[in-house]
């Protein structure tokens, strides 16, 4: 279990909160001032007031709450949003409104997820060609009907 370290530039009860014994994504806050109002179709960087420490081997993952997207249509726009271990700014959430209604943000509420991963880095080869297989170049929905 990697320890991360956190900057928090807001109240402490702004931390990450892991909900339940078995959650993998830890709940990140909206770091506002009163309220934002997100229109249908618009989309804020709303800012969590953390500033993570994360351990060379690790990155971390930014997801949507099911519960904001399935009750709301609130999601967060470049998901899964990634933080890599040498970033040092402040963490800030991309949300967008796909809902019908305009949804109204409080501070304090849980907006978000992080989720923390190993990385793997790759080394590329350039080659003259790839090895074919039986699926070669079939795309989107090319595995089923």
């Amino acid at each position: 279990m990697p320890k991360i370290e956190v900057h928090c530039v807001a109240a402490p009860d702004m931390l990450p909160a892991y909900l339940s014994r078995e959650a993998a994504g830890a709940d990140l806050k909206a770091n506002i001032e009163g309220t934002l109002t997100l229109q249908p179709g618009e989309r804020h960087m709303i800012p969590t007031g953390l500033r993570l420490e994360i351990p060379p081997g690790y990155e971390a993952q930014i997801r949507p709450r099911s519960g904001l997207a399935y009750s709301h249509g609130i999601t967060v726009l470049n998901s899964p949003g990634t933080v890599d271990a040498d970033y040092r700014g402040e963490i800030k959430i991309i949300l967008i409104n796909l809902g019908k209604k305009p949804y109204t943000l409080h501070r304090g509420e849980r907006i978000a997820q992080i989720v923390f991963s190993t990385v793997c880095r790759s080394v590329f080869v350039p080659v003259a060609e790839i090895a074919e297989t039986d699926r070669g170049e079939g795309g989107f929905g090319s595995t089923g009907s």
